[in-house]
């Protein structure tokens, strides 16, 4: 049995090329090479393909000597092995993705006096190929010279000893190599500098209480607080000194806040220093004050404490906002600055305005739970209690005839909405006095919450019907719409009869003939829901006609 595809089957295939290839690679070989790589690896992928290195050559534009230049190049690079130079006969291998530099093999003869003197650097344990192998890409890669990277191995030795590993020595002649110090010059000089400054760096480590030995990735930290940052090493060593315990990477992140901060002498580092503690002693304060508990207050400093000190609260101010927070049962930092963000729109920031806003809010309350008892209610105010009584203080209504309106509104079944109307109703005619509500009446009142009603119930009607007349203008849907309402009796009967794969059966027909409507329906920016005369209250999100639900709203808009 010979199976094979054929060459339409091959020519819509895909040949996948790793991604390691592309990033590692790609850069490094020449476009020629690639050309064969990619052409080799269509062949891998297609085994029934017979193609000789002539016809190679006629579809790359290549002669064969340099195909065979090509894959020699490759192999270098360790992603082939050659099995038959002659005839070439190539075998692909798989990419390496340890993460260390591009692994490539080197004539044997290239890096000899290289190898003689590192073996007798690191004269404690035999160097492994792998070992040589890594040192060998590194010099390719970064151009180092043979004599700046033995520079690099030494100094590596005498920080860390004899039986220092090669992946420190590696680490450090990439970071060498990187910035440019590839000649024994650079190398030099750079160590230079190090020696110079391991003095301060010893003290820095001293006061961050760090036991090791410092290396070269110290002195990069410490030339970019001098050289990029601009500070000064007494400066440096205040910093770590005021951070106590670390490294040298949170040490690099704190003179980054220093900086972004333009606190760069002693006074201004201890200035900063001290603010920060304060906020951070004050946001502890706070969560006690609210009553709540936050593992790590550090993201609290920086979304909420700095805010609020920056608009100019001041410590007293903000525990006080906290614990009237914790009375009402709000007590979260987003609350918290929500009604922060309130008070300073309204101007309420000083201590004593704040005294003076809570102590109205207070009274305000109180009031609120006096209405509710007049009215029939029996619960604690809310924000909506709130609002409503802001909105009829605009209206210029005292507190006497708020009351008047809560008695009339006792025994009603949405006692607010019945004080709303009336209020609105008493405005309308001009009437703030207990006596002239007094000679309305009841009865005006309440006629003027049924003229309310009324006039609503007739809009959501008008507009009901107007949606329904525009649906009915859709192809099909009038068809849809008398099912769903036929089907309510088949579903009936269904049940009377107790068939439950009948029931089903009509239960499921009638999913489907909501979504069908709806879909209908949403393509003139309706649904089924809009062709029925409902109320929707905005502030409670109830629904339903006036006096049919629970809500203490009269804030209804018609849908």
């Amino acid at each position: 049995m010979n199976c094979s595809f054929s060459k339409d089957f091959l020519s819509n295939s895909r040949t996948s090329v790793e991604n390691a290839f592309i990033k590692d690679y790609l850069p490094l070989i020449s476009g020629d090479a690639v050309k064969v790589y990619l052409y080799g690896l269509y062949l891998c992928n297609n085994p029934s393909l017979s193609v000789d290195i002539k016809e190679a050559g006629e579809k790359l534009n290549l002669s064969q000597n340099e195909i065979a230049d090509c894959y020699a190049l490759l192999e270098e690079f360790g992603l082939v092995n050659i099995i038959d130079r002659e005839n070439l006969s190539v075998t692909y291998l798989p990419i390496n993705q340890t993460g260390y530099t591009k692994p490539r093999k080197f004539k044997a003869d290239k890096y000899t006096e290289f190898s003689k003197a590192l073996q007798g650097l690191i004269n404690s344990r035999m160097i492994s190929t792998t070992e040589f192998t890594e040192y060998f890409n590194i010099l390719e890669t970064y151009s180092i010279k043979p004599e700046a990277m033995l520079l690099i191995v030494k100094y590596c030795i005498d920080r860390k000893g004899d039986n220092i590993g090669y992946h420190y020595i590696s680490k450090v002649a990439k970071d060498f190599g990187a910035r440019g110090l590839n000649t024994i010059e650079k190398v030099e000089s750079e160590l230079s500098s190090y020696v110079a400054k391991t003095a301060e760096i010893s003290g820095i480590f001293k006061a961050l209480s760090i036991k090791r030995l410092p290396d070269i990735e110290d002195l990069n930290y410490y030339k970019k607080w001098t050289n990029e940052l601009k500070f000064e090493y007494p400066n440096i060593l205040h910093a770590a000194k005021a951070l106590k315990k670390g490294n040298m990477n949170k040490l690099d992140e704190f003179m980054l806040e220093l900086y972004s901060m333009k606190s760069f002498s002693k006074e201004e580092i201890e200035t900063y220093v001290k603010n920060k503690q304060n906020l951070y002693e004050l946001a502890i304060k706070i969560n006690k004050a609210l009553a709540i508990y936050v593992e790590v207050v550090d993201t609290e400093v920086e979304t909420f404490i700095k805010k609020w000190t920056t608009y100019g609260f001041s410590e007293n101010s903000l525990i006080l906002i906290a614990n009237n927070l914790f009375k009402k049962g709000n007590n979260s930092l987003q609350k918290m600055d929500e009604l922060i963000e309130g008070l300073r729109l309204k101007g309420f920031i000083d201590y004593p305005a704040i005294c003076d806003f809570f102590e109205t809010d207070k009274k305000s309350d109180e009031f609120i739970s006096k209405m509710l008892s007049t009215c029939g209610l029996n619960r604690r105010p809310t924000p909506w209690d709130r609002d409503n009584l802001a909105i009829w203080k605009t209206w210029n209504f005292a507190d006497e005839m708020i009351l008047e309106a809560a008695k009339l509104a006792s025994g009603k079944a949405s006692p607010i909405a019945y004080i709303n109307a009336i209020l609105s109703s008493w405005k309308n005619k001009g009437i703030y006095s207990v006596s002239g509500a007094i000679k309305t009446g009841e009865k005006s009142a309440q006629e003027a919450y049924n003229e309310e009603y009324s006039r609503r119930r007739t809009l959501a009607n008008f507009r009901a019907q107007k949606n329904t007349t525009s649906a009915m203008e859709i192809d099909g849907f009038s068809k849809v719409y008398e099912r769903l309402f036929s089907i309510e009796k088949d579903l009936a009967f269904a049940e009377l009869s107790g068939n439950i794969d009948t029931l089903n059966a009509f239960e499921k027909e009638k999913i489907e003939c909501n979504k069908k409507a709806n879909a209908m329906l949403k393509t003139i920016g309706l649904s089924l829901e809009d062709l029925s005369p409902k109320y929707a209250c905005e502030k409670c999100k109830d629904t339903g006609y006036i006096g049919t639900k629970k809500c203490d709203c009269f804030d209804l808009e018609v849908k």
